[in-house]
């Protein structure tokens, strides 16, 4: 990302430094007071309900391999649900909140139990009828159709078969108005290759890759093995139950937008997932759930239900895979457990990972990192690395992308810019070597590249690259003049300068036109790695600060914050032009500008610089101590979820030991 922005930092700093140095305010302390509040005590939003997912009961010692709780532990939980003011609700109710025919009570809450363990029929069953509370069961279809006597393989490990349930079981539960019974697929509840270095992922939600051959399963060959399987599990609970199932459950809650798309097609309704917060039912797609394991106590049991609105700080590394990447694959393996340890080791929550490769540094994107049929691969190393940090450090991974710097055929056209000294049109020497937005055929390989991303490899967000951008002057491509025309604006780029309100109008038809952009991107990867998949999208400081330099940029906050799950401004001072002795003072203007919208810090993740690119690259770094001053200024002055570009963890830069205590909310959490 900003290997590249220098030359824009050049751009934009004479203009930061006249309207934000100039009027340059002491730091200011926001009072905890005056920070955002706790949402324990806010009421759910309507039509809001929270999904509790159990596996299996036992009387006695509680085994954690099937995520146990212990009959005494649910016997407790299910009183405090009662007792605290909630309302256990049906797939039903669920489905008519969902349909508009009757409102969710307040605190609706719906129990889960995953796999289809005997203890649901012999220890769960009497407890839902003693408080009257509806569930839904959802088994493994083949785990269930095992045959007496013969050990079921549960993952690897082999089960006996009476720890499972049988369909007779099946049958009996079915006819009571309190259990409803969905499907978590027939024989789909395992891992499998599914990238070339050997990584198991959930098979249900992934293609897998044939070590042999080398290839990954086609579209058709996972579609049919993921339709064969919702078939299967679909038609014998129908056969057994007489009801066709609506609840489909996600093994290990890992979903994917082409296996949803089969299940709704056979007839589902709702499908659930492991991802944290509450449901609503205007959305029944990918509904998240609180994972009950490790047999919580009810202290435990309760602090986790009360925070289930809260929206806790998010620290971010936004790490380059250009550093991971070698020729020699023992020094990459190294590479790679360098950057899992340090990670894991600065207890954060999310990881930025380039998707892309970027060797050379001018912004251009020639190769990537994951399988595709657009650009080379460098190596297919993104899904494996992506993998590793969500298992190995216990983070989440949203996979960086570029928007429009990609190198396509010369044949597609790329932004060009009007140069009013010269009343010429040339592609823009000073910027990312951009392809036009107005492509149609540049588009749909871009779109592609995304697919293709989202085909083959797992990753629980996406960050839009910064390349997103339009000057002023930009684009004067002939198809993008071709687009101005038809959306009403006549004459040259001169001509809709010289009018301010058609200019305006032009600045605003740009922005939006990138926005529409990223959510036709943003589409194409739901639809195929699945609707949980999250946004976030790099915008720069000065359409923050100055609202008129969106004409600059073709950005705009409040379109941001309207459209992306999270807004990421580059918060680099140094990058701006602004003196390190006016960086913090600079920085609170920044998040109080956010700030006037009461709610836009909750959606706002600052990214501080950890490098100066105005210096040599052997004198860049900025020291671990400098970016822990930083994020304690961002923190006094009220944002609460940042992170830092880039992270040199080959050589600790920045350094672990003076970054970690303001970064980290694990380690120090008095700075939350």
């Amino acid at each position: 990302m900003l290997k590249h922005v220098f030359r824009i930092a050049l751009l934009v700093a004479s203009w930061l430094l006249i309207t934000a140095c100039g009027n340059a305010q002491k730091p200011r302390f926001l009072p905890p007071d005056q920070r955002p509040q706790l949402e324990a005590n806010s009421p759910w939003p309507q039509n809001s309900f929270l999904v509790l997912g159990y596996h299996d009961v036992e009387d006695n010692a509680a085994d954690q391999r099937y995520l146990s709780v212990r009959t005494s532990a649910l016997n407790d939980q299910m009183a405090w649900l009662r007792d605290h003011g909630y309302h256990p609700v049906s797939v039903q109710q669920i489905l008519d909140a969902h349909n508009g025919v009757r409102p969710l009570p307040a605190k609706a809450v719906l129990l889960t139990f995953d796999d289809g363990y005997r203890s649901f029929y012999d220890r769960v069953w009497p407890l839902l009828q003693a408080y009257k509370f509806p569930a839904l069961w959802a088994p493994v279809g083949s785990w269930v159709d095992a045959p007496p006597n013969q050990k079921v393989n549960f993952g690897g490990l082999m089960t006996e078969r009476n720890k499972f349930a049988t369909w007779d079981m099946v049958r009996e539960l079915s006819r009571s108005h309190l259990v409803e019974i969905g499907s978590h697929t027939w024989n789909s509840h395992y891992g499998s290759q599914a990238n070339p270095q050997g990584s198991q992922l959930p098979a249900v939600a992934n293609r897998l890759y044939d070590k042999n051959t080398g290839k990954y399963e086609t579209d058709e060959q996972f579609t049919k093995r993921i339709e064969s399987d919702v078939v299967r599990i679909t038609d014998k609970i129908t056969q057994v139950t007489g009801k066709a199932p609506r609840a489909w459950v996600w093994p290990y809650g890992a979903s994917n937008g082409t296996s949803l798309a089969i299940a709704k097609k056979h007839g589902y309704q709702m499908a659930f997932t492991l991802q944290d917060g509450l449901a609503n039912a205007s959305d029944l797609s990918s509904i998240p759930r609180v994972l009950i394991s490790g047999n919580p106590n009810i202290r435990e049991f309760a602090n986790t239900l009360n925070q289930v609105q809260e929206i806790w700080p998010k620290r971010v590394m936004h790490i380059d895979l250009d550093y991971v990447y070698d020729k020699n694959p023992a020094q990459q393996k190294r590479n790679i457990d360098k950057l899992i340890q340090r990670v894991y080791d600065m207890k954060i929550t999310h990881v930025y990972l380039q998707a892309f490769a970027d060797p050379t540094g001018d912004g251009t994107v020639r190769s990537v990192y994951f399988n595709n049929s657009v650009l080379p691969v460098r190596e297919d190393l993104f899904n494996y690395m992506a993998w590793q940090l969500q298992t190995r450090a216990g983070v989440v991974v949203y996979a960086w992308m570029p928007v429009l710097a990609v190198d396509l055929e010369k044949s597609i056209p790329r932004v060009q810019a009007w140069n009013p000294k010269t009343n010429r049109v040339e592609t823009s020497k000073q910027h990312y070597q951009r392809i036009s937005p107005w492509s149609q055929q540049g588009r749909q390989q871009i779109t592609q590249l995304y697919q293709d991303l989202a085909r083959y490899a797992s990753f629980r967000g996406v960050l839009f690259h910064d390349d997103a951008m339009l000057t002023d002057f930009e684009d004067a491509s002939p198809v993008a003049m071709d687009a101005y025309r038809a959306a009403g604006f006549n004459g040259t780029i001169s001509d809709i300068r010289s009018n301010p309100e058609t200019f305006q109008r032009w600045t605003r038809y740009k922005s939006r036109y990138l926005i529409d952009y990223t959510r036709t991107l943003t589409q194409a990867v739901r639809d195929i790695r699945g609707p949980y998949v999250k946004t976030s999208r790099n915008i720069y400081a000065m359409p923050i600060l100055e609202p008129e330099s969106e004409a600059w940029f073709a950005q705009n906050l409040n379109d941001f914050l309207s459209t992306y799950d999270w807004t990421a401004p580059m918060a680099m001072p140094l990058m701006e032009g602004v003196p390190l002795n006016e960086s913090n003072a600079w920085l609170d203007k920044l998040v109080r500008t956010i700030a006037k919208d009461p709610k836009a810090l909750n959606k706002t993740v600052f990214e501080l610089q950890a490098r100066d690119w105005s210096k040599d690259d052997n004198h860049s770094e900025i020291s671990g101590a400098q970016l822990a001053e930083w994020m304690k200024q961002l923190q006094m002055s009220g944002a609460r979820h940042f992170g830092y570009y880039p992270d040199d963890f080959i050589n600790d830069k920045p350094e672990m030991s003076q970054v970690r205590p303001a970064f980290s909310s694990f380690w120090y959490p008095k700075n939350d």
